[in-house]
């Protein structure tokens, strides 16, 4: 009787061992199969939507057009059973729109974005970018227009959606509303209760968001962060990115004559302020592209497993430098991935004077250069910056704000101005972090293998305040194709990637937590 009880107990043991491992009540995995039927079901009334989102102007510099695009998106969120709160902020407020589930003891916070790059119309290749067009493969890198009507029907995965924030990033909210329709459409219960947060102002590098996230942090608490904006990896196979960079910016203006001067009359006397800013911004990199600040890199240290890590993304070396137009790369990394795990020191534009049909014989009166400082985990954005300003005194100049006085530029021959601000720092998290996890065990269903594992995106999005204020992990979900032309004319997205993407949202929806 004892060996029996013993075996008993040993069967109960292990039975509820197992039960430990089992989905929890009301979450449902969907076979690959059925997220197809599923999704299929809801095109037709998906492509709609998405050409209603899209006709929505969402330039963040113009803030009542945000009042708009956020009734539209409550009453997007509301119709899905959502409770909707526009969260005030220094600007445009952000949207927090909350769903709960039965049983559910967990929260996942999702970060969608809802502005654009502002447009110039004129540089785009029909009416108005806020018009979307579907277009075909015409050939010779061209595209043709067609009726969107044709959506209605068979479509092809290579047309392509034409509009502002076709991918970036009202694409992802398309995608995850209509995701959202396919879950109930199919009876799905997530084992997790959902707070949906809408970024207003992240093309504006969302100035306000950190402050807003801090103070309501209560509103906002959650076990992890998911984040579905940006583009997967360059093959556009499915993909997670579980870091990205952070930015800091600076502006550098170095000044010569008060006014531009006629350059026949005081050439090779007064200075000129656009060859002393090429100088100044030339002493900053070798010929191979590396900072040669001191301490710039300081930090960061790739051992061989992180090295190993990073060479497993399938990047093509040969094709990445084809599609750029470039023959020689910079040695910062030995390849791309390595690349962007150290901070960068990219000039992103530079003025001085006038050019083509307005150039005239002057010597400038002023030369500037705008930088921004690509950070990762392991950089203080405020040393960066420190050590960026203690070079350019180190070259001889003296440092200003605004213009200088006239006293000023009686006393010190090189006179330049400097002035910095940090947006929002880096973040990377662990690939076998809770997140990490139960994301890659959603593509695993969906597609039948891992997906590729990014440790740190290039692109920079102020997902940091959420991870330091709300100490949760993040991890993002990327569902647009990589070349979608994003913040410049002609942004678009691909059909087939539009459908996928709703595909990869179901299957994290139903994929038990």
């Amino acid at each position: 009787m004892a060996s029996n009880r013993r075996a008993v107990r040993v069967i109960s043991l292990t039975i509820l061992g197992l039960i430990a491992y089992l989905p929890s009540a009301g979450a449902q995995r969907l076979s690959g199969d059925r997220i197809e039927a599923l999704v299929a079901r809801q095109l037709p009334g998906a492509f709609e939507a998405y050409r209603e989102l899209l006709s929505l102007p969402n330039d963040a510099h113009f803030p009542e057009d945000i009042l708009e695009l956020l009734s539209w998106l409550e009453r997007a969120f509301e119709r899905r059973d959502f409770a909707t709160t526009r969260l005030p902020t220094g600007g445009s407020p952000v949207l927090l729109a909350e769903r709960s589930f039965p049983g559910a003891s967990r929260t996942v916070l999702i970060y969608l974005q809802a502005d654009g790059q502002p447009v110039d119309p004129s540089a785009w290749n029909q009416e108005s970018p806020y018009r979307p067009v579907l277009k075909e493969d015409a050939g010779q890198g061209g595209w043709s227009a067609i009726p969107w009507e044709r959506l209605r029907g068979e479509w092809e995965p290579g047309w392509r959606v034409f509009a502002r924030s076709a991918s970036d990033s009202k694409g992802p909210i398309a995608q995850f509303l209509t995701a959202l329709d396919a879950m109930d459409d199919g009876g799905v219960t997530p084992d997790f209760n959902m707070k949906v947060i809408v970024d207003t102002e992240e093309e504006m590098g969302s100035p306000n968001l950190p402050a807003a996230v801090e103070r309501y942090r209560e509103r906002l608490a959650a076990d992890m962060l998911v984040i579905f904006d940006g583009p997967p990896h360059v093959s556009n196979r499915p993909t997670l990115k579980f870091g990205a960079r952070g930015i800091a910016r600076a502006t550098l203006t170095t000044f010569g004559p008060r006014t531009p001067q006629h350059s026949g009359h005081y050439g090779n006397y007064a200075p000129n302020p656009a060859l002393r800013l090429a100088e100044l911004l030339a002493s900053m990199k070798d010929d191979r592209g590396r900072v040669t600040i001191p301490g710039w890199y300081d930090g960061v240290v790739l051992d061989p497993d992180t090295k190993a890590m990073l060479a497993r993304v399938p990047d093509d070396e040969n094709q990445i430098r084809e599609r750029l137009g470039i023959v020689e790369r910079d040695l910062v990394g030995d390849n791309l991935q390595e690349a962007v795990q150290y901070p960068s020191l990219n000039i992103r534009g530079m003025s001085s004077g006038w050019i083509g049909a307005e150039a005239r014989t002057i010597v400038p009166a002023t030369a500037t250069a705008e930088i921004d400082i690509r950070l990762v985990k392991e950089s203080n954005p405020e040393r960066l910056l420190g050590l960026l300003r203690n070079h350019v005194e180190e070259r001889g100049y003296y440092l200003v704000e605004g213009a200088p006085t006239e006293a000023e530029r009686m006393a010190y021959p090189k006179i330049a101005s400097f002035t910095a601000s940090v947006s929002y720092l880096a973040f990377r998290t662990p690939f076998d972090s809770e997140p990490g996890r139960w994301l890659t065990g959603a593509f695993v269903n969906l597609y039948g293998e891992e997906p590729i594992k990014i440790r740190t995106s290039g692109g920079s999005i102020p997902i940091s305040p959420f991870v330091q204020t709300l100490g949760i992990p993040a991890v993002g979900v990327p569902t647009v194709n990589g070349d979608n032309n994003q913040h410049s004319p002609n942004e678009n997205l691909r059909v087939g990637s539009f459908v996928e993407g709703i595909k990869i949202m179901l299957a994290v929806l139903a994929e038990p937590l």
